[in-house]
């Protein structure tokens, strides 16, 4: 755990692995999701637009080897990076039979300097079969596996229409574990109709559940979303910046410091956002985080019971 930092950050972890810093590049494979396909719903979650978190660039000729190109260029000019970790983010990337997940795989594993890869993808889109593939990378690579789940909550699953519960999730990590796969989830804070007391449930409820790293991200309303509409309705009221930031840190103190913590808020795009306007202000968050737990005299673990 970076002291400095009060908790166990993704960087840090990088550096102590390769030596060096170590640069995410994200990709646009061109894939779906259950849930906006029409296999699940044709809505999304309320809180996704159409990208869904995607840069739409695989849509637009671009293929895997050229955006990892492409994003090689800034990692390098500004962090002086020589060494890459291939982020499969938008959408659904397991969503796709074996055989089109293995040539995305080495498609971005065959470009210079790529040490790993980071997969995101959702619970109930994952069997044995294809964590077979994803296993025989981690004799060569750093391979992390990402579940998206926001909450442990089912009412809070149903509301925001995940799509699955939080059963699927842990057959998910059952299949996952002792595979030598890394496992992040990812955790939104400010959900509807969750108060404080069940934010901490997600939080000890994760904390002894085997998994290797966290998210966590604010919920922010994204223009053109089913949660814009909310918002406008008066259906939603997002959290407030000091609000969010004390509730990171009381996550943070339930988890324990084995969990790397992967990102602590949202990085939205300014011109996707409506409110809150703090969301943007990315630095200021984290900042405020870290004088929080100063202020407690706080770290991450220190309210764990294993």
């Amino acid at each position: 755990m970076d002291k400095t930092k009060r908790y166990s950050d993704y960087n840090t972890y990088l550096r102590q692995l390769f030596g060096q810093r170590v640069q995410k590049i994200s990709i646009d494979a061109g894939l779906s999701c259950p849930n906006r396909d029409g296999l699940l719903s044709r809505k999304g979650c309320i809180y996704c637009n159409s990208k869904g978190s995607g840069s739409g660039m695989f849509a637009r000729g671009v293929s895997i080897k050229e955006q990892i190109k492409s994003g090689k260029i800034g990692m390098i000019k500004k962090y002086k990076a020589k060494k890459f970790l291939a982020y499969f983010q938008s959408f659904t990337n397991t969503y796709t039979t074996c055989e089109h997940m293995k040539q995305m795989f080495d498609e971005a594993l065959s470009c210079d300097g790529m040490v790993g890869m980071a997969i995101g993808t959702r619970p109930d889109c994952i069997d044995a079969q294809k964590l077979d593939l994803i296993e025989s990378y981690t004799k060569n690579y750093l391979v992390w596996l990402e579940y998206g789940l926001q909450s442990v909550h089912d009412a809070t699953l149903k509301i925001i229409n995940r799509g699955h519960g939080f059963k699927e999730f842990s057959k998910a990590v059952r299949l996952t574990r002792g595979r030598g796969i890394n496992i992040c989830t990812h955790v939104i804070l400010g959900l509807p109709g969750e108060d404080k007391k069940m934010m901490r449930e997600t939080a000890k409820i994760l904390a002894g559940s085997g998994i290797n790293g966290i998210k966590i991200h604010l919920l922010y309303v994204i223009k053109g979303t089913v949660l814009d509409k909310m918002w406008k309705n008066g259906d939603y009221i997002p959290m407030e910046q000091d609000e969010y930031v004390n509730m990171v840190c009381d996550f943070l103190e339930l988890l324990p410091k084995e969990i790397i913590i992967q990102r602590i808020t949202g990085d939205p795009h300014s011109d996707e956002l409506r409110v809150p306007m703090w969301a943007a202000r990315y630095r200021e968050t984290f900042n405020m985080i870290q004088h929080t737990f100063e202020k407690r005299d706080s770290f991450q673990g220190i309210r764990y019971k294993g």
